[in-house]
């Protein structure tokens, strides 16, 4: 899908601030109300806005721990893959999950509210799973860098 200049705008302002009002949009983005309106609906109906989130602080809510996790399957047939893709999305835990290409099948994000959860985590759901060859874990020190999205240029 083509951008032009304006939905590009658009974008920007949005995915650094989902709350804002049409109206302080349309201003920022130098058109009235009415069409800023049906550019933001157009990107949304397109797939290029995919939603509108709260970024939540994890430790408020009790994860004290973020852990990334490297999963080698045992098979790596497409149904023995879809079937890994649909256990690891039905666990809140896991927060995102990736396909690699190479040693590594999978990498995992997973959020756990303590060493003690995430070790029974780890012991009941994660590599116990069907398919689950062997699981490497590596949990953060600290965040030096967390943007949401992606960069949108001009």
């Amino acid at each position: 899908m083509a951008f032009d200049e304006i939905d590009r705008q658009i974008m920007a302002h949005l995915q650094a601030d989902g709350r804002m009002t049409n109206v302080d949009l349309a201003d920022r983005v130098g058109l009235t109300a009415p069409p800023c309106l049906r550019r933001v609906r157009t990107l949304e109906e397109k797939g290029a806005i995919r939603g509108y989130h709260a970024d939540l602080d994890p430790v408020w809510l009790g994860y004290t721990i973020t852990v990334f996790a490297m999963v080698s399957l045992k098979s790596q047939a497409e149904t023995d893959l879809e079937a890994f893709e649909s256990h690891v999305a039905s666990i809140p835990e896991i927060r995102e999950c990736y396909m690699l290409n190479g040693d590594i099948d999978f990498i995992l994000k997973i959020v756990a509210k303590d060493l003690s959860s995430f070790q029974q985590f780890l012991t009941t759901k994660l590599t116990t799973a069907p398919n689950v060859a062997h699981v490497r874990t590596s949990l953060t020190i600290r965040s030096s860098k967390s943007l949401p999205g992606v960069p949108v240029e001009p």
